[in-house]
């Protein structure tokens, strides 16, 4: 049962700083803890996120360590104006009885395309579902069902419409930025937006930064709208993302900033940027490990700061994982100095997630 099944109008609420209030609310709905039934609440100074039920510690740990300060209590919230009848209530009468528990309770939105994951035994009546979250949700122009796990040397995975308009490209917006993107072609996920936000916080003026696996740029681009005097190398071996980049390196007003690669990550440091970076940002969970020793070239003489993602499944672990990336590093003759900080970004699959660590490289 929920909180808010239990205490329909008092509510349990995580309470941060107003200006933290865009951050903590992307960490929130990463975890899946935000009851969006109930409006979130502002006053002068802070910000009040309604909660489904109370975050993890692994979540409220990523807040500490990242200066956000916090309280965990009880308000009363304004319940959302039921403008529109939920999804299940929709589909009440169009889907057998027994079936409309296996609903998915969760879905990604990126820009006005909802994408969903649709199980087996629904998958007579996707059309009906499409049909349903385009009713349910006002802004949705296009809804895909996933039609594939994410594959690929690009991580790309397939889609078929289900609902609304027959396309896969869109505006996605995110921290006072716009991503152009087709979902169909180039890689991007929503739900890291909290991670673009957070590595980009701790950057400092005049640091160069190389993202090594940059997709359509929202890491380099919005570190670049957000720092000045900052350079950015974003490198990305897909050429329909690398469009995309371009595109959007323009519209976000960051020409100059953003220097846009196409080629492997490998070739492009040994040929651009070898010795540049302060920090590198290496995105890429399946392989990233086989490109440590390119990271490691691309860093300053004197060191510099790695971003780096990796999967991580049981029974291996976060202390596993750093490990790996020690031994890696130690084999292109730098050291890994320490992980100030690590965190389960996300669940990927039963007993897996996307991890990330931040390591200080000398």
């Amino acid at each position: 049962m929920s909180l808010r099944d239990e205490m329909p109008k008092e509510i349990r609420c995580l309470r941060v700083p107003k200006k933290r209030g865009e951050e903590a609310i992307a960490l929130a709905s990463e975890a899946r803890v935000v009851d969006k039934e109930f409006k979130v609440h502002r006053d002068e100074d802070s910000l009040c996120i309604p909660l489904l039920s109370e975050p993890r510690e692994d979540t409220l740990k990523t807040l500490e360590e990242n200066g956000v300060t916090y309280q965990i209590l009880t308000c009363t919230f304004q319940e959302r104006k039921k403008q529109k009848p939920s999804l299940i209530e929709v589909l009440s009468t169009e889907l057998p009885p027994h079936l409309l528990a296996s609903l998915p309770h969760a879905m990604d939105f990126v820009g006005d395309i909802a994408i969903i994951e649709i199980p087996d035994e629904l998958n007579a009546y996707k059309k009906t579902i499409g049909e349903g979250i385009l009713k349910t949700n006002k802004n949705v122009r296009t809804v895909l069902a996933k039609a594939g796990a994410v594959s690929g040397t690009y991580r790309l995975r397939e889609f078929s419409v289900i609902g609304g308009e027959q396309k896969t490209e869109t505006v996605h917006r995110e921290f006072g930025c716009q991503y152009s993107v087709d979902v169909a072609k180039a890689y991007f996920s929503p739900r890291l937006s909290y991670e673009h936000k957070r590595v980009a916080s701790p950057v400092k003026e005049n640091e160069t930064i190389v993202d090594m696996f940059a997709g359509v740029g929202p890491f380099a681009i919005l570190i670049a709208k957000t720092h000045q005097n900052v350079k950015v190398y974003a490198i990305d071996a897909n050429p329909h993302a690398f469009d995309y980049l371009k595109k959007n390196i323009r519209l976000n007003r960051a020409v100059g900033e953003v220097l846009p690669f196409l080629g492997d990550a490998k070739n492009v440091v040994d040929e651009k940027v070898t010795g540049v970076a302060d920090r590198l940002i290496m995105n890429l969970p399946e392989k990233a490990i086989e490109f440590v020793d390119a990271a490691c070239r691309a860093l300053k003489p004197e060191g510099g700061i790695l971003h780096f993602y990796s999967f991580v499944s049981t029974p291996n672990t976060l202390e596993a994982t750093k490990l790996r990336l020690a031994e890696a590093v130690e084999k292109t003759g730098r050291k890994v100095k320490e992980v100030p900080f690590s965190r389960m970004v996300r669940e990927t699959a039963p007993c897996e997630w996307q991890a990330v660590l931040d390591a200080n490289i000398s």
